[in-house]
């Protein structure tokens, strides 16, 4: 049975969380069917035994997956490598406490067959309510900043549970930028460049003790937020002859070893996308593939259709 989505995991030296996350989950997976769902843990520079507990309580399922950074560079970072490796059709972006209540999952997942972004959300009347009054009013606040420099209208852009179809994904995995947590943020403010309305799904969550949101973040955080309009988000690209397929880009960039490409086709334009630093692949590719070396931005690609290679 093939692969129908993909769980996307950041961990961060979350060893102490995993098991109680697991528990949370199974249920979801024993209703999918273990066979036809990828887990897919990205250790982000860990320093505890997260590898290790991820080995010994996810290691008898028939998809799981690990790919590491090298060094700690941020959840934003982790998830675009993610999406970059992932195989499922849909990628639900999921925290490894799995804080977000599992059982919401299968809704996300399933309105992601009419809709390409699908956030959770934790809002009940406009409002999401933390343990505190006084962590429901910086939410808020903090609600209005995101809206003032993204242009979003959606309450929860922090929600720790977003799906996505793996095309899009792919698409704002080469576009972003922010390596943090402010990366949720950037997600809507390249989504409303690309013309592309969220499906939010209403969610409930437990607030698992052991975050790794800490209160000296709240700077990088604000100023990542307030950079995104002055960022200009443009990346290589292969202007390819219209009729080429996935599977023809695919072929070539296994020669290269280029993973996480997406075409996206514009009317009668034909484009794949690459990651930054991925221009020289991109030249690369180019002769084989018939094609010319340009670069695109997310406005260029507003009403298009995007498919993962």
């Amino acid at each position: 049975m093939s692969i129908r989505r993909t769980l996307v995991v950041p961990a961060f030296n979350e060893s102490s969380r995993l098991r109680a996350g697991y528990e949370r989950l199974s249920p979801v997976l024993a209703l999918w069917g273990p066979e036809t769902t990828e887990l897919l843990f990205v250790d982000d520079g860990s320093t505890d035994d997260t590898l290790q507990e991820i080995a010994n309580i996810y290691g008898h399922l028939p998809h799981v997956a690990v790919v590491k950074q090298p060094f700690n560079r941020g959840k934003g970072a982790a998830v675009r490598l993610g999406w970059a490796s992932a195989r499922g059709p849909h990628v639900l972006t999921v925290d490894a406490d799995m804080a977000i209540d599992p059982r919401h999952y299968p809704a996300v997942d399933e309105a992601l067959d009419h809709s390409p972004f699908v956030p959770g959300s934790r809002a009940v009347d406009g409002t999401i309510r933390y343990g505190s009054s006084l962590r429901t009013w910086a939410g808020a606040a903090f609600h209005r900043y995101v809206t003032h420099y993204t242009g979003t209208t959606v309450r929860d852009t922090q929600c720790g549970c977003k799906g996505l179809q793996l095309g899009l994904a792919r698409v704002l995995g080469v576009f972003g930028m922010i390596d943090g947590f402010a990366y949720d943020a950037e997600l809507f403010a390249l989504c409303e460049q690309l013309a592309i309305s969220p499906t939010p799904v209403s969610v409930t969550w437990d607030d698992v003790a052991g975050s790794t949101v800490r209160a000296s973040a709240t700077r990088q955080i604000a100023r990542d937020v307030r950079g995104i309009p002055r960022t200009p988000y443009q990346v290589p690209a292969l202007h390819l002859p219209p009729a080429t397929t996935a599977a023809e880009v695919r072929q070539v960039a296994v020669g290269v070893r280029q993973r996480g490409l997406v075409l996206a086709r514009v009317g009668d334009d034909l484009w794949a996308l690459f990651p930054r630093d991925a221009g020289v692949n991109a030249i690369t590719m180019a002769a084989s593939l018939g094609a010319t070396v340009g670069v695109v931005t997310p406005a260029d690609l507003r009403g298009g259709t995007f498919e993962p290679v």
